[in-house]
């Protein structure tokens, strides 16, 4: 583990938020040790004033710098899931919830309910949301069959997996793939 002051940062959901939260970071002076989705770690606890800038300035650029307790950790399954549904290009072979449980070393039940009371939907439903947004990504790349997208997202049939899409969606994946301007979603916003 590195050490340093670990600083957790919401909506920094990809590569290029990255880039923009490090560039935030150097702007103000204050030197990165190490950058994640979600988190900063920085050699040093900020100085007075700078909490307050940092704060501003990641604001500016549609960031949020979290404190409180609960929201970092729900921050965090939301990055820990993104990575794993957004990241990976090979199969997903994971239970979910023992992955999460064993990650942050709280129940699955815990971690399920504080979920639920800070996003206002299920941990479930926010992997189904990711899946389904991985899905659109992967239907206008039009590199995988169906098929193989089902088995990389490990949905159990393609139908399992157009019955979610077409209940997320509202169209199958069919009719999202012959659309001009296929609608998505940034991933901050799922």
């Amino acid at each position: 583990m590195i050490e340093g002051t670990e600083l957790v940062i919401k909506n920094m959901v990809c590569p290029r938020c990255i880039q923009a939260v490090k560039s935030t970071f150097l702007n103000l002076d204050i030197p990165v040790k190490q950058i994640d989705l979600g988190k900063v770690i920085i050699d040093r606890p900020l100085q007075e004033g700078e909490y307050e800038k940092l704060a501003v300035s990641l604001k500016n650029e549609g960031f949020e710098l979290l404190e409180d307790k609960n929201a970092k950790l729900v921050t965090a399954i939301k990055n820990a899931l993104l990575k794993q549904i957004h990241s990976s290009h090979t199969p997903i072979h994971i239970n979910f919830s023992s992955f999460l449980s064993d990650l942050f070393n709280h129940e699955y039940s815990y971690l399920s309910r504080l979920f639920s009371s800070v996003e206002g939907i299920t941990i479930e439903r926010y992997i189904i949301r990711l899946k389904v947004e991985k899905v659109k990504e992967l239907l206008t790349y039009e590199e995988l069959t169906l098929t193989e997208i089902a088995d990389q997202l490990e949905y159990s049939s393609v139908s399992h997996l157009s019955s979610q899409f077409k209940k997320e969606t509202g169209m199958t994946p069919s009719d999202f793939k012959a659309l001009q301007n296929p609608p998505r979603s940034s991933l901050d916003e799922i």
